[in-house]
């Protein structure tokens, strides 16, 4: 079993590099798209506001203290920004601060939060936007209670307030991020590749197809635990569709060499897609099918394994994220 660097055959296609937006977009762990907004998305939403909720959230102005309506707010649920409805705080986390302003330990997700610094009015303080449409929200202070021991102080005209138990509006639901799995030779330049494509939110190299718990990458190069190096692509369906993942996969490998990829071998290198529904076993099963019968493979057998996933594990924390650790990166080809 050998391994030479991570190369990956392109099976004589020639690659090209093709734009993608991923450096734009942005996803929070809690699964929302934080992408921050063009200015013509924002003065689309800001249609909407009033003049006093476009002097607070556009002109970073600030409403009098203990006028705001969401003050003295008992109910459950959570609060939004008021211009592109992102979840930015929960009722569970509010307490009564007494400085006039609704206040908030901590947000639902501190990616939702982006911080600057404030310097108008002859002093400093850390001014906090929504992540996502930049909307001005208030201030964040060093006094407030454990276990942050911070205040957010928000202006209530920044703010949505959806009950708990009322239906969120569009803006405000996560996203139904799904996840395929992907072995087509060396995982380095796979998940490198993937992380390129504009909907995919996160790839990560691993084992899968194997018959042994939590192998380790010796244990797997031995090429005693049937394990195939595979990437877990987790994808946003309305930004990229598993059909696409499928036609890039095809370009980023060579599917007609058996158990290895170029100068990579061993059963470990082996081209193999395994399925999370079944409608990803028919359309990837399908999708084989039709490439079978185009010229590339006209006179080449297609060997790529199709079959319902079984575990996966993760590799070794020096095999994430390899090529943008090494300052590499593998040219994405047009699919």
């Amino acid at each position: 079993m050998m391994r030479y660097g991570g190369s990956i055959s392109m099976g004589g296609d020639q690659a090209t590099t093709m734009p993608t937006g991923e450096s734009q977009m942005r996803y929070s762990k809690t699964a929302y798209d934080i992408t921050p907004w063009s200015n013509e998305q924002i003065e689309k939403a800001a249609v909407q506001l009033t003049q006093e909720e476009r002097d607070v959230i556009l002109a970073k102005g600030t409403e009098r203290p203990f006028c705001g309506l969401l003050l003295k707010n008992k109910e459950n649920g959570q609060y939004l920004c008021r211009l592109c409805q992102l979840p930015l705080f929960s009722s569970q986390n509010k307490f009564e601060s007494g400085t006039g302003w609704p206040s908030f330990y901590q947000p639902v997700d501190a990616e939702h939060i982006r911080e600057i610094s404030d310097t108008s009015h002859g002093m400093t303080r850390t001014e906090i936007l929504c992540t996502r449409c930049g909307a001005h929200l208030g201030h964040v202070f060093n006094d407030g209670p454990a276990p942050t021991g911070l205040r957010y102080c928000l202006n209530s005209v920044s703010l949505q307030f959806v009950a708990d138990g009322s239906e969120l509006p569009a803006g405000a639901k996560p996203s139904e991020l799904q996840t395929a799995y992907f072995a087509g030779g060396c995982f380095w330049g796979v998940e490198d590749r993937f992380q390129q494509i504009s909907g995919v939110i996160d790839a990560v190299s691993g084992y899968q197809g194997g018959t042994v718990e939590n192998p380790t990458y010796k244990q797997v190069c031995n090429g005693n635990t049937s394990h195939a190096e595979t990437v877990r692509v987790t994808y946003d369906p309305t930004k990229v569709s598993y059909h696409t993942l499928l036609e890039y996969f095809f370009k980023f490998h060579d599917p007609t060499q058996l158990n290895r990829q170029g100068p990579d071998f061993g059963s470990q290198y082996r081209s193999a897609i395994f399925t999370t529904s079944a409608e990803q076993l028919h359309e990837a099963q399908e999708y084989v099918r039709e490439l079978a019968q185009t010229p590339r493979f006209k006179d080449r057998k297609i060997v790529t394994q199709i079959e319902p996933a079984k575990p996966f594990y993760e590799a070794e924390a020096y095999h994430q994220d390899y090529h943008k650790k090494h300052g590499g990166s593998c040219p994405l080809p047009d699919k």
